[in-house]
């Protein structure tokens, strides 16, 4: 009864506006740790199917616009930095003997925008809930991480507004943690910083695709329902402004259904599965992202990034 009365406020909290995505991730491993799950079969199938669905509400916050008008400087710099960062990802995880799956989901997470792209993926991929609460839980670690670093160091460096906004939509996983940074740092660093993540986010769709393709290769290719719905939902955001409200509450909507789903997912995790896993999955994400942050914040201040 009591694992019961305590899972159920946990979710109550996960869905209030005091949640945010990581304390609800941190919630649903501490209850995962210390109580036994009393919905576990029912809650692993619901929150990969609310998983899929968030995704989908995720795509009223994009607009086709902003993404089209930062690609055109920021388009080519996104492309290589998401595939450096999924070959050096590969490689460390070989390098680690890291899981192929929970290897994958980290460096699609770094290279694209962390938990929606680990969201996106990791269906597709046939992830488990012990790999999903791993890769998610290395991503939102490192955002929080992010968040206060970034701005110091910028403000160490003198860097300026464009300057620090391209570095921050280049090496800091997901949206709002850059959004958060480049508040922080100045007006000029926020727009850029987010003109440019968009344009990296809407690689989910590409990469999305192409895992499913590779995944079922040797089967009909089944490919993932709810990305195609992402697309339509973007482009219903982009070229039917008049649904403006609308949209913005589904957004919400889908914000708010993504940190419950990340308190589910975090509530399947044991001590018995922490065991099996070990620290080389976190050990992954940190390599990779401080060689990310290094090395696009030493092109930019050289020169060789610009906007």
């Amino acid at each position: 009864m009591t694992q019961k009365v305590l899972f159920v406020l946990g979710l109550l909290f996960a869905l209030s506006p005091f949640a945010s995505p990581p304390l609800a991730l941190f919630l649903g491993l501490v209850f995962g740790l210390f109580f036994a799950h009393p919905y576990l079969k029912k809650s692993q199938r619901f929150s990969k199917t609310l998983l899929q669905i968030c995704v989908v509400g995720l795509g009223f916050g994009m607009n086709l616009h902003e993404v089209l008008k930062a690609g055109k400087s920021g388009f080519f710099y996104t492309a290589i930095s998401i595939a450096f960062a999924l070959s050096v990802g590969w490689l460390l995880g070989k390098l680690l003997k890291v899981g192929r799956t929970n290897s994958y989901l980290i460096s699609v997470g770094t290279a694209i925008c962390g938990g929606s792209a680990i969201a996106a993926v990791g269906p597709v991929a046939d992830a488990t809930d012990d790999e999903m609460s791993v890769s998610l839980g290395t991503i939102f670690i490192l955002n929080s991480v992010a968040l206060i670093v970034f701005p110091l160091v910028g403000e160490y460096l003198n860097l300026s507004q464009t300057q620090f906004g391209l570095w921050a939509a280049l090496a800091i996983h997901d949206t709002s943690s850059v959004v958060g940074a480049g508040a922080k740092f100045g007006a000029v660093a926020l727009a850029v910083g987010t003109t440019v993540k968009l344009a990296r986010a809407l690689w989910i769709v590409p990469v999305t695709l192409t895992t499913a393709a590779i995944k079922r290769s040797g089967a009909k290719i089944k490919y993932p329902w709810f990305i195609g719905l992402f697309v339509v939902a973007a482009v219903v955001n982009t070229y039917f402004t008049f649904g403006a409200p609308l949209y913005n509450a589904l957004y919400d909507l889908a914000r708010i259904g993504l940190t419950a789903t990340l308190y589910l997912i975090g509530s399947h995790i044991s001590v018995k599965t922490l065991k099996q896993t070990g620290v080389r999955p976190l050990a992954q994400g940190i390599i990779l992202w401080i060689i990310i942050s290094i090395l696009s914040l030493w092109l930019i201040v050289q020169g060789f990034i610009t906007l």
